[in-house]
């Protein structure tokens, strides 16, 4: 049993009584059996009871994370504890021995890597095992649309390595140099900050095969790295690992440890990973109450974490938006369900016109897709405006656009996880800042970006959005690989607060510390 959530409401834990018995040992004893109803303290006056499920299934040598901010029970079992603590103590070793390693054949690493991938023989066994990964998933009901290793797949993940392979090497690099010479004076010294690597780097991703190009970025960076894989996509990982990625390690005199495949289909290894205390660095791909759990269990272990959280992008048109212009960015920003995706449109209550060519790219997008498009229309007379624009639009428009009623703003939080069907909201604004504050006010704090012939209007959205993104186009531009050409490891939104030092988009070259050299010429130096 992977997970057993808590079988009763969080209550507040009971006021304890009477003085403690000094005969009675405090040293901490190790765990072996839960007991059905057993109370379990969380969050400093919370407690939660043990289900009977998670008390029959677990068994000594298991591990049990109480998650602090929400009172879940994680079970871990043995087997995958033991199975994580191999992988990562691999890793530790590869981190120690890729110090070692000349840059040129980190590089080589990567065009080895990329050019299995291009080989259609070795690719072909690849191939093999996704066919099978995705047929499972398929016949379990599982969504199949990240999971397939498709021709344009293949080419980024390719695409992304030569990037990798062409990046210098960051290592030990020195950021500044502070001089401490004095005038006249044999008393010389200088100080260098350097950015090192900084240990192992755990990913958790959802099944999407492209994440070995992503994970492997931190090698760059001298890091080694723990990853798992969903489930989903585990026999094209195991396929990755054997006919491309260990070969690629080898021929290079790469360490094996430098990635290390965390093998087991169960959840719960996702849990193990994030709550050991040997990771310096913990990422989390994808979205919703798993990837915030995961991120939950990250901090509470001292880990630092870079998580993606709800996704979904925001788009504000302002009353001199160009019809034309609205119309493209919307087509551009709903191609396909992705973090970046549109997910809610402002405009003005008063300009049919943009409405209509809000719809229109929508319609577009929809068509490149030959699916029809749902549309949310929220807040009071929204919907109303959007059955009167799709009338006044004209022909069969209405049979390719569904529109739900959506009276409450709530709705304006919610992310579309849609496939193939395009589907966001709409909400119509007296005044377009309006817009802005309802980003801040329902969005995860994520992508926000203003349509407008007035260039001020950006500055205004600049300064008065909480967004880590914020632009005046398509919505889709928010893409380590695509804005800032090096494949991005994680994009984090503001949801739970800014991001100390970094940026939103974390790239395998930006995984460092900090250390700091002192040269001194003369030995008699002293304060």
């Amino acid at each position: 049993m992977a997970y057993a959530g808590a079988v009763t409401s969080p209550q507040k834990t009971p006021t304890a009584t009477g003085t403690a018995d000094p005969a009675v040992s405090t040293a901490p004893r190790q765990l072996t059996s839960l007991q059905a109803g057993q109370m379990i303290p969380f969050g400093g006056s919370y407690w939660v009871e043990v289900s009977s499920d998670l008390a029959a299934s677990f068994r000594a040598g298991d591990h049990l994370v109480v998650v602090q901010e929400s009172g879940d029970l994680l079970h871990i079992p043995k087997a995958v504890v033991d199975i994580t603590a191999r992988a990562v103590e691999a890793a530790h070793q590869g981190f120690i021995d890729l110090q070692n390693v000349p840059a040129e054949a980190i590089s080589g690493f990567y065009e080895s890597f990329a050019s299995r991938l291009a080989d259609d023989g070795i690719f072909a066994a690849i191939a093999t095992a996704n066919a099978i990964d995705v047929e499972s998933a398929a016949q379990r009901g599982r969504s199949t649309t990240r999971l397939q290793l498709d021709d344009k797949m293949r080419s980024s993940m390719i695409e992304a390595l030569t990037m990798w392979r062409d990046l210098p090497d960051t290592r030990n690099r020195i950021a500044d140099h502070i001089d401490h010479g004095v005038p006249s004076s044999q008393f010389q010294w200088t100080v260098e900050e350097v950015r090192a690597p900084l240990g192992i780097v755990g990913f958790v991703f959802e099944g999407r095969p492209n994440v070995f190009a992503d994970a492997t970025g931190v090698l760059r960076s001298g890091n080694s790295v723990v990853f798992r894989i969903g489930s989903d996509a585990l026999g094209t990982a195991r396929a990755m690992m054997e006919h491309a990625l260990v070969p690629s390690l080898i021929d290079n005199g790469l360490p094996l440890g430098s990635v290390v495949l965390l093998d087991s289909p169960e959840r719960s290894a996702g849990h193990a990973l994030f709550s050991h205390i040997g990771l310096a660095l913990a990422v989390a791909r994808g979205s919703g109450t798993a990837v915030a759990q995961l991120g939950a269990v990250a901090r509470q272990s001292g880990i630092p974490v870079s998580l993606h959280g709800t996704g979904g992008a925001w788009m504000v048109v302002t009353p001199s938006g160009e019809a034309s212009r609205v119309t493209n960015c919307v087509e551009a920003s709903l191609d396909r369900k992705v973090c970046n995706t549109l997910n809610v449109c402002c405009l003005p209550i008063d300009r049919q016109d943009l409405l209509q060519a809000v719809i229109e790219g929508a319609r577009r997008a929809g068509d490149r897709r030959g699916e029809s498009v749902v549309l949310h229309a929220a807040g009071i007379g929204t919907s109303q405006a959007v059955r009167e624009a799709l009338t006044a639009i004209g022909g069969d428009i209405d049979r390719v656009i569904t529109v739900i009623d959506e009276d409450d703003d709530q709705v304006l939080a919610a992310e579309w996880e849609w496939e193939s069907q395009p589907e966001f909201t709409v909400r119509l604004v007296d005044e377009w800042q309006e817009g802005l504050d309802l980003f801040n006010q329902w969005s995860p704090q994520f992508i926000v970006t203003v349509l407008s012939a007035d260039s001020a209007d950006l500055d205004t959205t600049f300064r008065r959005a909480n967004a880590p993104f914020v632009g005046d186009g398509f919505t889709r531009w928010v893409d380590g690989q695509y804005a800032l050409q090096r494949p991005e490891l994680g994009l984090s939104n503001w949801q739970t607060g800014r991001l100390f030092a970094r940026g939103g988009i974390l790239s395998g070259d930006g995984v460092y510390s900090v250390r700091y050299l002192a040269r001194h010429e003369d030995s008699q130096q002293r304060r």
